[in-house]
């Protein structure tokens, strides 16, 4: 199986270029600031997940990439390689996720990974696939308010309607962490409701986007999905003590963590972003072969 990654840099001049050009929003901080942990999630790869084909890192421009990068192990995708020019430059997470399937050579089966996940212990290849389905936790919601949830309802209703399937009161939330993908079952659907998915496009977060949840609801629908949760530990950064975080990361409990990012002070972020480096380099001290 392959790994794709997903990663913006909101320091870079050239990404904050098009931005101040093609949008009237403030760089939303919690969004797109590099608390420059990449590597380690690379690392975490290497040590905790062998049997990995390729690593897959997505990104807007080059100068995005870390001049670290090591190019002969890391397949360096951009977004024009697989979304249609209209819709480019984008700021939005959404119109990515719906064409991740269309990267080049990529596997078959594949988890999708946010740059803020990271396997902390042992994984198996059994943990995320069996006999040809992905594994991941899915759960029922009812109550839709905000935009995040409007648009995973958006998702589940067309991830029905594309199986035929009657309108539903509730939607499903798929486990937030790493997901299994199907290529193949992404290219179908796809196909089936590529209009619809256009027409959701926009170049900065909407209530009437799309997410990657459409094709993971589509797959749970067709029984494609194993409903079982992932081991994983999620953490805010917004009530999340630099100790506690430490020590997690230096003795996880858990296989995959998410370390999710908020609005912070000033000096509430230099603290935590110090005390994250130094355990992942307590937990991760040798350079992967992802790395130059």
């Amino acid at each position: 199986m392959d790994i794709v990654i997903t990663y913006v840099n909101g320091l870079d001049p050239i990404w904050q270029k098009d931005y101040e050009r093609y949008t009237s929003q403030p760089v939303l901080e919690k969004r797109f600031r590099d608390w420059g942990t990449l590597r380690y999630l690379f690392r975490g790869i290497e040590v905790n997940m062998p049997f990995i084909r390729k690593v897959h890192l997505v990104v807007s421009h080059e100068s995005q990439v870390p001049e670290w990068v090591n190019r002969d192990e890391v397949h360096v995708v951009l977004h024009s390689d697989i979304i249609p020019s209209e819709y480019l430059p984008t700021f939005n997470c959404n119109p990515i996720e719906m064409h991740l399937h269309k990267i080049e050579g990529l596997d078959e089966e594949y988890l999708y990974f946010n740059d803020d996940i990271y396997p902390l212990l042992k994984c198996a290849p059994e943990d995320f696939f069996r006999d040809g389905k992905g594994v991941l936790g899915m759960s029922k919601h009812w109550i839709s308010c905000g935009m995040f949830k409007r648009i995973c309802r958006n998702s589940n209703v067309l991830a029905r309607k594309a199986l035929g399937l009657k309108a539903s009161c509730s939607f499903l939330r798929p486990q937030h962490v790493c997901t299994p993908m199907l290529k193949s079952e992404c290219g179908v659907l796809y196909s089936l409701v590529e209009r619809e998915i256009r027409d959701s496009v926009t170049r900065v977060r909407s209530k009437n986007n799309l997410n990657q949840y459409l094709f993971l609801d589509y797959m749970y629908l067709k029984g494609k999905i194993i409903n079982e949760r992932l081991s994983k530990k999620h953490f805010s950064v917004g009530v999340i003590s630099p100790k506690k975080l430490q020590e997690f990361v230096i003795n996880p409990t858990h296989k995959l963590t998410c370390i999710n990012d908020v609005q912070l002070s000033e000096d509430r972020y230099r603290e935590l972003h110090t005390a994250l480096l130094e355990a992942f380099e307590l937990r991760f001290p040798n350079k992967s072969k992802f790395e130059l």
